[in-house]
């Protein structure tokens, strides 16, 4: 038997430049659709709590390193960085209009209210590679959460960034010994010769454990000083 539980709750629904995005409420989870396609809720939150802790531990002490994140999501990243006065800074990278409108004002605000109170904290709302390509700003620090990360790809037109143009591209913005930490939804041997390609150095992979599966993992580069 069906409860009401049992079935989500649309909250919203747009139609953006690259598809429709869907937020719904399943029980007590905020879930977001892209194009039909499940893309992440607000159910655990660690992966993307490691991604940022593992680029903070790559970058071994620099005082005060400035992030750049690419992808607002459900705002786990963003609220996990804001929350530690380690960071100098915290940039976010979203695309969607609607997933910003989501955490500004609407049902997602309950996670990153604080993080964007914080004055070391904005929103951009921009594609990741225009931004990359225009912006003069630089980081000590950028963690990419698009997507389901390079291997697996929802929107065919995130494929790009994970492509060595892509990573060259997103390279630029990274000051000498920066960080790049890339969420993947599975493991990806190819995209380390990838990232080998794209010019970095000190390429690894931390995995991280799920419940059933393939585990989630992060993928850390650095760019040469």
């Amino acid at each position: 038997m069906v409860t009401p539980y049992d079935i989500p709750e649309v909250l919203d629904r747009r139609e953006g430049p690259h598809g429709e995005v869907v937020l719904r409420r399943h029980g007590t989870l905020l879930q977001i659709i892209a194009n039909g396609c499940f893309l992440m809720d607000t159910s655990d939150g660690r992966s993307e709590r490691l991604l940022v802790d593992a680029a903070l531990t790559a970058l071994d002490g620099r005082d005060a390193p400035e992030l750049l994140i690419g992808g607002l999501g459900v705002g786990f990243s963003l609220a996990h960085a804001a929350a530690d006065p380690r960071w100098g800074a915290v940039t976010v990278v979203e695309r969607e209009r609607a997933v910003v409108d989501w955490h500004r004002d609407g049902p997602l605000s309950a996670l990153s209210a604080r993080a964007l109170a914080d004055p070391r904290a904005k929103i951009v709302e921009a594609d990741l590679l225009d931004y990359v390509n225009e912006t003069c700003d630089t980081f000590d620090a950028l963690c990419l959460d698009i997507d389901n990360g390079p291997g697996w790809t929802v929107d065919e037109g995130n494929d790009s960034l994970y492509s060595v143009a892509g990573l060259t591209r997103c390279a630029r913005v990274l000051r000498p010994g920066g960080v790049l930490a890339v969420w993947s939804a599975q493991p990806s041997p190819e995209f380390e010769g990838t990232l080998g390609n794209a010019g970095f150095q000190q390429v690894r992979t931390e995995e991280i454990p799920v419940a059933r599966g393939v585990p989630d993992v992060v993928h850390l580069a650095v760019r040469p000083g």
